[in-house]
């Protein structure tokens, strides 16, 4: 039946007639050739093997690389042995032709034959010996096993015939049986354990997409929360602007001062906002992940009697004591607190410092001799070459350095990119520069580079 319904719907597939399936891959065959059923004829004098020799020899003249060829119990109505010897020489034949060939068989050789050939594979069907019904199952890979035997003995064969069978059977027969009897039993194993697997991984997605969602409400109740606390601070920030402009008695001061500072705070709520959904963005897709600058950076060395930046209240502090790697304690005006390492944006002035560097970081005004009196914060070197720009970044940087200047902008342009990663490398090793890094869009963008000095 099986040989029949896949030459039915080669045809049907070469005739434009859609085949029941949900996807179906047909070759085009120049013919579909079939030995299936008994030939037997008593007015040609021909028995069953001789129809089917008579039938596979036109086949075997006829085939070509392009046809498919369906063999129906090849080697049968014969002797077992020379069945079975002639089977494997047909099935090579065709083979060697190169055409697709689907034959049915019991005989073991041909079995063993198509385990050792390369381009041959065994299939097998599916049978239920207890309820002697087909289970429409295919596996393919393995023979099928012979279970005529078991048959008989489960339609109620005489058991004397049936011990006799057994006993009649050869040695190497029987391993062969039972070796095919525990592989599809294995199979059949292997079959419910790839369905326990595959429910137990749907249910671990499941799970996964559970958490997700849980992840993405906590993520979102944190930032809130976040929200909730930079709106305090910003609120509280501008009552104390406020409170300052109004101890102004300059009333045309105090107006000047009150609208600059509205525009400061406007500004810095725009830009703030623009930073923390970005940076909200790419945590939450992983932009972020291999990027160093997005990742928080900790100040690695800091020693007792340190004047350092701190994040949170945005004034110096001095480093009073260490309680562990993490936390310091810092000394404010008269105020001490305890910090953790993170809060510290950067160490303004070592302990070790020179006198002058200790002064600048407590707020004392120093001038040196040498100093400049006008010393611009910006430097333009677009259009120069390497060594050059290098050499007057070089020389202005130790102008803004000695005239105590915090921050400044090198202006170098964007074009292909080497100016300015020249110059940000010559920076990140200068021994006066804290940082570099890159100012937004309507400050420069990568047209430009803000440094930030040691003061």
């Amino acid at each position: 039946m099986t040989l029949k319904t896949v030459g039915l719907l080669a045809l049907m597939a070469q005739s434009g007639i859609p085949v029941p399936a949900d996807r179906a891959e047909m070759p085009i065959f120049d013919a579909v050739l079939a030995d299936i059923g008994d030939y037997q004829s008593i007015e040609q004098n021909l028995s069953t093997f001789s129809a089917h020799v008579t039938n596979i020899d036109f086949l075997s003249r006829t085939a070509t690389a392009r046809s498919l060829v369906l063999l129906d119990e090849l080697g049968s109505a014969t002797d077992p042995e020379e069945g079975a010897a002639l089977a494997v020489a047909i099935a090579d034949h065709f083979r060697r032709i190169g055409c697709i060939a689907i034959i049915s068989t019991h005989h073991t050789s041909l079995k063993v034959y198509g385990v050792n050939t390369p381009g041959v594979v065994n299939a097998a069907v599916g049978f239920d010996e207890a309820t002697l019904q087909p289970t429409y199952e295919l596996r393919v890979g393995v023979p099928g096993a012979s279970a005529g035997i078991n048959i008989a003995q489960r339609l109620g064969l005489n058991a004397e015939i049936i011990a006799s069978a057994r006993s009649r059977i050869g040695s190497q027969t029987q391993d062969i049986a039972r070796f095919l009897d525990r592989l599809h039993a294995q199979l059949g194993e292997a079959e419910a354990e790839r369905v326990r697997l595959q429910s137990r991984e749907q249910e671990l997605e499941r799970e996964k997409s559970r958490l997700a969602v849980e992840g993405r409400k906590e993520q979102q109740a944190k930032i809130r929360e976040m929200e909730k606390k930079l709106e305090s601070l910003f609120r509280d920030f501008e009552y104390h602007a406020r409170e300052t402009v109004n101890a102004i008695q300059d009333r045309a001061a105090a107006q000047k001062l009150s609208k600059d500072a509205e525009r400061r705070i406007a500004k810095m709520r725009r830009e703030f906002r623009e930073q923390f959904d970005s940076a909200v963005v790419a945590h939450s897709t992983g932009a972020d992940r291999d990027d160093p600058n997005a990742q928080p950076a900790l100040v690695k060395h800091v020693s007792q009697g340190d004047t350092v930046k701190l994040k949170s209240v945005g004034r110096p502090g001095v480093i009073t004591r260490r309680i562990d790697d993490q936390h310091f304690e810092v000394e404010i005006g008269a105020m001490k607190m305890k910090i953790a390492r993170d809060d510290i944006a950067a160490v303004i002035a070592r302990a070790a410092d020179s006198p002058v560097n200790a002064a600048r970081a407590r707020g004392i005004s120093v001038s040196l001799e040498r100093e400049e009196a006008n010393v611009p914060s910006e430097i333009n070197v677009i259009g120069r070459t390497v060594d050059e720009a290098t050499t007057e970044v070089e020389k202005f940087v130790d102008r803004a350095f000695l005239a105590g200047l915090a921050r400044v902008r090198v202006v170098h342009g964007s074009g292909m990119g080497i100016l300015r990663k020249a110059l940000r490398q010559y920076l990140q090793r200068h021994p006066h520069v804290v940082s570099v890094s890159e100012p937004p869009q309507n400050e420069g963008g990568g047209g430009a580079t803000v440094v930030e000095l040691r003061v």
